[in-house]
């Protein structure tokens, strides 16, 4: 089976944004690792006059994640499948929490920013130029603003590609296939096996010409499957607005 891209992976996600929330929810530590993404980007002040971009924010489980890691910022979050902004804004939102309907390779028509820090959850696996989608973050980002990536990226060990194997066809695919939405969870399964490793995505962003490249494991189940990678704009002497 080929990938799904671009109006086809939308509407995967369309479809399966009535369920998207329960089957997540089965992920032991998928909220608690989104949240610990966010807060490694250690936002000063609660957020306190900052604007923060939310990338590829699905039914709103990154959004929620970045506001209660700086619970006094300005928040623009966005993604490409209808199905799952209306899912979002089904659930309570502060006024100063906006949700826009666009794909990551709209994002210079924006026309908003730029932005303090960036978090872009589960997302540059489903793009087709990864690293058009990182020129336009690094473009809205303010100089010395910080980026916090939470992927699917396996470590490049034969255990962990074997474990995500295990997982997708006992668990992931099945409970998709349930659901009717087989398509997008075999999506997820090969988009894994297909993209970058770790240190391969870590490259990429510093090719992209962001600093200060880090990778970080997520705890439990998922650690060597899902890394956190952190990155800043600018030189890494630039002044930052984050700490």
């Amino acid at each position: 089976m080929t990938l799904l891209r671009d109006h086809d992976l939308a509407r995967a996600f369309d479809h399966a944004s009535n369920t998207y929330d329960r089957l997540t929810a089965m992920n032991p530590g998928y909220r608690s690792g989104l949240l610990h993404s966010a807060r490694r980007l250690r936002l000063p002040r609660g957020g306190a006059g900052l604007h923060l971009l939310d990338l590829g924010c699905g039914t709103g489980a990154s959004t929620r994640a970045l506001l209660k890691a700086a619970p006094y910022a300005q928040i623009t979050a966005v993604d490409a499948s209808s199905g799952m902004l209306e899912r979002a804004l089904t659930k309570p939102w502060p006024a100063r929490v906006r949700f826009l309907h666009l794909t990551a390779e709209e994002l210079h028509t924006i026309g908003r920013g730029p932005f303090d820090a960036a978090l872009a959850a589960y997302l540059f696996r489903n793009v087709t130029d990864p690293d058009g989608v990182l020129a336009a973050v690094r473009a809205l980002l303010r100089p010395g603003g910080r980026l916090a990536v939470h992927e699917y990226s396996l470590s490049g060990s034969l255990a962990h590609r074997t474990l995500w194997n295990a997982v997708c066809r006992g668990v992931i695919i099945p409970a998709g296939s349930l659901t009717g939405d087989r398509d997008l969870y075999h999506h997820l399964w090969r988009s894994v096996l297909t993209f970058d490793t770790a240190a391969a995505f870590a490259s990429r962003l510093a090719r992209a010409g962001f600093a200060e490249v880090r990778t970080l494991p997520v705890a439990g189940w998922q650690t060597g499957i899902v890394h956190t990678f952190l990155a800043r704009t600018g030189s890494p002497s630039a002044k930052a607005p984050v700490s």
